[in-house]
Order: C-alpha cells, then structure tokens, then sequence
C-alpha cells in the first residue's frame, strides 16, 4: 500500500513540474493593479463641438444675409446690426473654440498621467512575472524540492491541496503573461488617442487663429461703415422717426384691436348667474380684461406653460438684428431705437408661422409693416407683421408651426426679408425672446 502512495505522488509530481514559487514568499498569487480610466466624454467636448457648429451656421447665414444686403442709405443700419451681430457670433465662437481647447489640455494631461501609470504598472508585472521564471527554472533544476515538497505531505490530502496549489500558480503564470499582453495593447490604445486629441488640438489652434484674422477684418468692415453711416447722419435719423412712427401707430392699433376684444367679450358673456356650460366665462377674470371662455382658460395655461419652448415664428434660417425695449446703439451714440418685439432677418420666400394654436382675431394693413396676422391664445396674443402674403382670415383656428403667411422681401434693399414679432397678454407687451426657443 505504501508503494502504491509513493507511485501516485510521483506521477502528481510529474504533472505539475511548471511551477514557479514556493509558499515561502506567498500563499496565494499577487495580483496585479487595477488602473481606473475616465469615461468618455468627461470634459463635455462633444457638446461644446455641437455648440461651435451651431455658431458657425449662425455666421454662415448672417454672411450670407449680408451679402444680400447692399449697402445703401436706405438699410445702412440694418448692414450694421447684421455686422454687429456676425461679430457676436465671432467672438462666441472664438470663446468656445478657447474652452475645446482647454477640455483638450486637460484631456491631454490626464491621458498622459494614466499612460504613466500604467508603464508602471506594466513594469512592476514584468518584473514579478520575471522572477517566478526564474524561480520556476531553479527549482526545475532541482526536481527533488518538488518531489520533496509533496512525499513531506502528512497524509494523501495534503499532499493533494499541495499538488492543487502547485496547478493553481502555473494557471496565474498563464493568466499573467496574458495580462501582460492586454496591458501592453491597453497602454498602445490610450497612447494612439492622446496622439490623436493632440492633433485635434492643433487643428482647433488654427482655426481659432483663421477665427481671430476674420474677426479683425469684420471689425475693421464695421468701423468704416460705422464712418460712412456717419456721413449720412441725417438721412439715417429721418428714415428712423419715421420707422418709429411707423411702429408706434402699429401700437396703437393693436391696443385698439384689443379694446375691442376686451369689449367685445365683456359684452358677449352670459349672466353670471347662468347655470354652468362647458365655454362659460371664467369668473377668476377681472371684469377689465378680456373675459375668456373655459377653453380659452386652458388655452391660456398652455401658452404660459409652454414659455420659453415656443417655436419660432418663421420658416428657414433667421437672425434676430433688432431686441426689445429701448436700446442705445452699441457703435452710433445718436441712435436709439424702442422695439415692442423683435425683427427677426431671414431669407427671401420665408413664411411665418404660428408659435402656438389659436384663433386667429385680425387680419389688416398698415403702413411701413405691409400686412398683419393677430392670433390669440386665451388672454395671450402674438402679432406677425410685415407679410406680403397672408393664407388665414379672422375667424381661423390655427395650430402650431402652421404657416400663415409669406414675409415680405424688399427688392429695393437688397431682398432685405424681415418679420416684425411681438407677444402681449392683455395690454402688456412681453419680450419674445423670453418665450421662445
């Protein structure tokens, strides 16, 4: 019997000669560091890409519209809040071109750090796997250690978790060596994407250098415009008493137009002490406003809940070139201008559009704004002027982004296509831009 255990625990010994280490030094196999990666997309450069690209469409369309544009007395200034607009757009571009770079620096750093990181990592692992083959071929050399370390066992067990050890460690000798091979193709991985977001970097630094020469020859164009519009000074300030008179009796008409709807409803409300009906007046109204039907309550709920994610009220490309309220002109100290909305530059056979479903209230004409569309959304209106087309009536349900009209073009300014927006609740003005997306 006892021969019949010395064959077996040679055979065993046979089987396992591969191994590398003793349990003098461990008892069971080191393992190698983990390295934590950033995730992709950490800096947010994929946004601030999306972002530069959004820019770079405004200042193609701007260009575009200032081509368009000739530079006459008649739009002068339009040309220059079209510049001062495109130098916005420059200067917003050159910003964010500033922060890419920066995500990249920083991108760059941490890339190299974790490179460094894993080198040594690696180099730890080589090491260690060096000397258990070193190891392994001593005691290759002296295969009576291994025969020993077995027949020593006390009893057939032991002698079996020491053979059982002994396969385990030759197994992490093969994992190592693997582990090694993917740390080696990790390390050639995140050195490839470092050289690429350097040569990225560089790309970005020559178009941020193309961006400064285009922004100094925009500014240099605004200043002589800004020169010859200051030649023809007072032709400018008469063309622009009378665009604000203009505007100002486009006010005043609409606030009669809404007088008339205020009066209207009052007139045309059933008795309060009516029984209840499904389009009565909604009694939390004060009696001087415009006294809505329940629909028209919920109607009004929705415009105000929708309040900054309207569409806009046009098809096609735009650019805003005049803001509401009053302004003082950044580049001609003589010029002020008062907006009840916004004018809003786009390219000819552009439609306006609904921003929100309504009934529309008014259809009518009026000097220097051509011709006008009133829709009203409960106690909320917006106004569309300057059409040369008009494709609804008073009366007219609407939905959102519906097109109701055509914007007029002046063929005499250059194809010059501008809407003139605005949106009041009740008697009060509100600035569109706060309203819409």
């Amino acid at each position: 019997m006892k021969r019949l255990y010395i064959i077996i625990l040679l055979t065993g010994c046979t089987a396992i000669m591969s191994f590398a280490q003793t349990r003098r030094k461990s008892a069971s196999p080191p393992k190698i560091q983990e390295i934590q990666v950033p995730a992709a997309g950490l800096y947010s450069t994929q946004e601030l890409e999306r972002q530069r690209k959004a820019v770079l469409e405004d200042i193609e369309l701007t260009s575009k519209l200032l081509n368009e544009t000739s530079a006459s007395a008649k739009n002068s200034l339009n040309r220059l809040n079209l510049l001062s607009q495109q130098l916005l757009s420059r200067k917003k571009m050159l910003a964010l071109l500033g922060q890419e770079i920066a995500s990249i620096d920083t991108k760059i750093k941490t890339m190299s750090n974790d490179i460094n990181v894993l080198d040594k990592d690696l180099a730890k692992t080589k090491d260690n796997y060096a000397k258990s083959m070193q190891n392994q071929q001593q005691e290759h050399r002296t295969a009576q250690y291994k025969m020993l370390l077995i027949l020593s066992a006390e009893n057939l067990s032991q002698s079996y978790r020491r053979m059982r050890y002994l396969r385990e460690y030759s197994g992490w000798q093969k994992e190592e060596a693997g582990r090694i091979v993917k740390k080696q193709e990790e390390i050639a991985h995140r050195k490839a994407e470092l050289e690429a977001s350097r040569k990225e970097k560089q790309e970005l630094l020559a178009q941020r250098e193309q961006e400064n020469k285009k922004l100094e020859e925009e500014e240099k164009l605004q200043q002589k415009e800004v020169r010859d519009i200051g030649r023809k000074q007072k032709d400018l300030q008469k063309q622009l008493q009378e665009k604000q008179k203009q505007a100002n009796a486009l006010n005043r008409q609409i606030e009669n137009l809404i007088a008339e709807d205020i009066k209207n409803s009052e007139k045309n409300a059933p008795p309060s002490t009516s029984g209840p009906a499904p389009d009565k007046p909604s009694a939390s109204k004060p009696a001087a406003g415009y006294v809505m039907t329940e629909s028209e309550v919920h109607l009004s709920k929705d415009f105000a809940g929708n309040k900054g994610k309207l569409p806009f009220p046009l098809s096609g490309n735009y650019a805003i070139v005049s803001n509401f309220g009053q302004h003082q002109h950044q580049e001609l100290s003589y010029v002020k201008t008062n907006n009840s909305g916004i004018d809003i530059q786009t390219t000819a056979g552009a439609e306006a559009r609904a921003i929100f479903k309504g009934v529309v209230t008014r259809v009518f004409v009026m000097p220097g704004y051509n011709q006008n569309v009133i829709i009203r959304h409960g106690d909320y209106l917006t106004v569309y002027s300057n059409l040369s087309q008009v494709y609804v009536k008073a009366g007219d349900v609407v939905a959102t982004r519906q097109s109701i009209g055509k914007i007029f073009t002046d063929t005499e300014k250059g194809n010059e296509t501008i809407l003139h927006f605005q949106i009041w609740k009740e008697r009060t003005k509100l600035n569109p831009a706060t309203w819409i997306k």
